[in-house]
């Protein structure tokens, strides 16, 4: 009989038909095809063939790490690029900022307008993978913009052209009666440039009614009740 010991590693890798990386489920997989062919109750098979597969198994499964070791393919793990968080307002226009690396070495670093979570900028032999955020008052989503902005009460009600102050500065609105009820403004392609495979985006301002707006209406209702008056 064969003894697992008396048969090498090489010799029963060719046994099983195995290469030089494999597997436990490659190895018994081998072993259940060899031990098939090779079982003497079977149509070509023989007993000690059947006994060498045997032996071959338990040799290989028997392998020891740290002596004879099966060696597995290196499993190589692709480069984690680091991250660059910024914030919408340098995603909009662009600009310079610094980076840190682990090692604690710090960069410039030139961006172009319209970055987006997700695309990535080199610096030297290193990649940079983009996140945006920490603005609270800014949203980025894709590539459109939304922001909060107050306005009047009478405007929202009443409509109109109006400078609105938002976080990305001033914007001419023209507010419809419906917008101003879905208290909500579309300014087209006023988000994030296209750039690549990104699309120009649009700035989306959420309206709410302005403290200032809500005084300067009670002001003008108690105005008309004087002038009303008056006229009597």
């Amino acid at each position: 009989m064969t003894s697992p010991s008396a048969i090498s590693l090489k010799t029963a890798r060719e046994v099983l038909g195995l290469g030089p990386f494999f597997t436990p489920s490659d190895l018994r997989r081998a072993f259940r095809e060899a031990a098939k062919g090779a079982h003497p109750d079977r149509a070509g098979g023989e007993g000690e063939a059947f006994r060498r597969v045997v032996a071959a198994y338990h040799r290989l499964q028997a392998v020891q790490v740290g002596a004879e070791r099966i060696c597995q393919p290196p499993v190589r793990q692709p480069p984690q690029p680091t991250v660059l968080k910024i914030d919408p307002f340098l995603a909009l226009g662009g600009g310079w900022t610094e980076h840190q690396f682990s090692n604690g070495r710090r960069v410039r670093v030139r961006l172009p307008a319209g970055l987006r979570t997700g695309d990535t900028v080199r610096v030297g032999a290193s990649e940079l993978a983009v996140v945006l955020g920490g603005a609270p008052d800014v949203l980025v989503r894709g590539d459109d913009i939304w922001i909060n902005a107050s306005v009047s009460a009478r405007t929202l009600a009443e409509g109109g052209r109006v400078a609105v102050e938002t976080p990305l500065g001033r914007r001419i609105v023209w507010l419809t009666k419906k917008a101003g009820e879905r208290k909500l403004v579309r300014l087209v392609g006023q988000g994030l440039p296209a750039r690549g495979p990104h699309r120009q985006g649009h700035l989306f301002l959420r309206l709410a009614p302005s403290k200032v707006g809500a005084v300067d209406s009670a002001a003008r209702a108690l105005l008309r009740r004087f002038a009303a008056a008056w006229a009597a």
